[in-house]
């Protein structure tokens, strides 16, 4: 049963959408039409601007309604193939313009942090913040030192109000799952789980500058993409100081054309950055929407908030690397194989049929530019294919497809005639070949030798300890044998005692009962 405070906070997110005119996202709930008629009795209702889009009054309430609908809202903006122009243009606001919190709360924030003041921290701090998003705002100060960075802070209460709404994402998962037979399929339970990880470590600035920092290692002098660096000794869990970064959102297409960005090689590039840090590094950014990426003219990028990171488990990154290099040579057989062997699928699942479902989606899409294909709409073809195998949501690639589609869109927006096909399939065979030839095997084995080496000294007594903890364990064994033994014995004698105890007194007893 959902709980009362749920409830009230279902209430909440309905009455919003009807304060800003989303009538007919309230009517598609049942449950909550009459709360339409209560906005009528509001003065807010009557005094509020008429005038306001349908995309604008979107925007505003996703706003109201706090971080996790602004993040949705972040996400959806990068999907302009399957959104009208004008609500997709109006939800990038979304991605660093949120309304602000005041400055002296941030200032209060940081002072507490840090416990110094402002003046002591920074040898100058601009009050009015450079960027506002759902989770925190960006100041810009400069070290007394002199170096230019950036602060970032997080809202006020942000914890409460992100675990409110994960209750009551948990309280629906529940419900669905009890009584929509898709919903244990999709995992619900599962995937708000995993959604509630990666949201609360987001709120936590020193594993974010963490990231930031392995990020920054993993990519040092590369031509691909640049990572700010971390001051340190600034850096705790709700205030954040880092290297202040220049470079044109990546978003702002005519300003890249104004400064001669090379939108091919920068296209080609987003892609390879993807495989390298899922299959090379196995750590993502998982947070590429474009209000957290900008470029270096003329082809480099710098990433930014590095909240929201992934990994994979080794399996999950054979398989995903076998899976995506099967597709790109289009062989369905063996994808359709894969998900069997993985378990993605039941056992009982024909491969046969499988293979021919997967190659009736993913056909038609192959020796076409970007602009032509809808990663959105293969994916619910997908979906509406792995319904018919009974095909289970693994909650671990959650983040994998947000941040693909993250980079497809991205691609969508900077070079649509760009073969994603093509880019991609000459980096995942290198990452075969390096990984799974016997050369690599061997290199492997190599390269694990002096470990072994060193422990080999120690290998006579581990084998004299394991032979004696054998014997040992043989003759305790044997020791307990012998006590069971000895005690079935005893329980036999005393049955067999027991017995003749009864034939006797019954006897006595027949003897006193006939001589009576």
């Amino acid at each position: 049963m959902i709980r009362p405070k749920l409830i009230l906070r279902l209430i909440h997110i309905n009455w919003v959408l009807v304060y800003h005119g989303l009538d007919e996202i309230v009517l598609k709930t049942h449950l909550f039409r009459p709360i339409r008629y209560l906005a009528f009795i509001t003065p807010s209702f009557w005094l509020k601007s008429r005038t306001e889009s349908h995309a604008v009054r979107i925007r505003r309430a996703l706003e109201d309604l706090g971080p996790i609908y602004v993040k949705f809202g972040q996400a959806l903006s990068t999907r302009k193939d399957i959104l009208p122009d004008d609500i997709a243009d109006e939800l990038v606001k979304l991605q660093d313009r949120v309304p602000p919190f005041a400055n002296e709360i941030a200032r209060s924030i940081i002072e507490k942090e840090l416990d110094m003041t402002i003046e002591e921290a920074f040898a100058e701090f601009d009050p009015f913040p450079l960027a506002s998003a759902s989770v925190a705002q960006v100041h810009t100060a400069i070290l007394h030192s002199g170096e230019s960075v950036i602060v970032k802070v997080l809202r006020p209460d942000i914890e409460t109000r992100i675990r409110s709404d994960i209750g009551l994402l948990y309280e629906l998962a529940r419900f669905a799952e009890k009584f929509w037979p898709d919903a244990k399929r999709l995992r619900a339970m599962d995937v708000v789980t995993e959604f509630e990880k990666t949201t609360l470590d987001e709120l936590d600035l020193l594993r974010e500058a963490s990231n930031a920092a392995k990020l920054r290692s993993n990519f040092e002098n590369s031509e691909l993409i640049y990572i700010p660096e971390i001051h340190w000794p600034l850096t705790r869990k709700k205030v954040m100081v880092m290297e202040r970064i220049h470079g044109i959102p990546v978003g702002e297409i005519e300003k890249l054309k104004e400064g001669g960005a090379n939108f091919k090689v920068l296209a080609e590039r987003g892609v390879e950055i993807f495989f390298t840090q899922v299959f090379r590094d196995n750590f993502f950014h998982a947070d590429m929407h474009p209000g957290n990426i900008f470029v270096d003219l003329p082809d480099k990028y710098i990433a930014v908030d590095f909240g929201i990171v992934g990994t994979l488990s080794l399996s999950d990154q054979r398989y995903l690397a076998e899976n995506f290099l099967a597709f790109f040579n289009r062989d369905y057989r063996k994808v359709a194989e894969m998900h069997v062997e993985s378990g993605w699928v039941p056992s009982t699942t024909r491969v046969e049929e499988f293979e021919s479902a997967i190659r009736s989606v993913c056909e038609p899409i192959f020796e076409k530019p970007l602009k032509d294909i809808s990663f959105g709409q293969l994916l619910l073809r997908l979906f509406q294919t792995a319904r018919r195998f009974d095909m289970r949501v693994q909650p671990q690639l959650v983040l994998l497809q947000k941040t693909l589609l993250n980079i497809e869109g991205l691609g969508r927006q900077l070079y649509p005639d760009l073969d994603l096909w093509q880019t991609a399939k000459p980096y995942l065979e290198k990452w075969f070949h390096d990984r799974m030839s016997p050369k690599a095997k061997i290199n492997k084995i190599i390269k694990q030798f002096p470990e072994f080496a060193e422990q080999f000294p120690e290998v006579p007594s581990l084998i004299y300890k394991a032979l004696n903890n054998a014997a040992q364990a043989q003759q305790q064994a044997e020791a307990q044998q012998r006590e069971l033994n000895l005690m079935r014995q005893q329980l036999n004698d005393n049955h067999k005692a027991t017995i003749w105890t009864m034939i006797i007194s019954t006897t006595v007893i027949s003897l006193i009962i006939l001589f009576q």
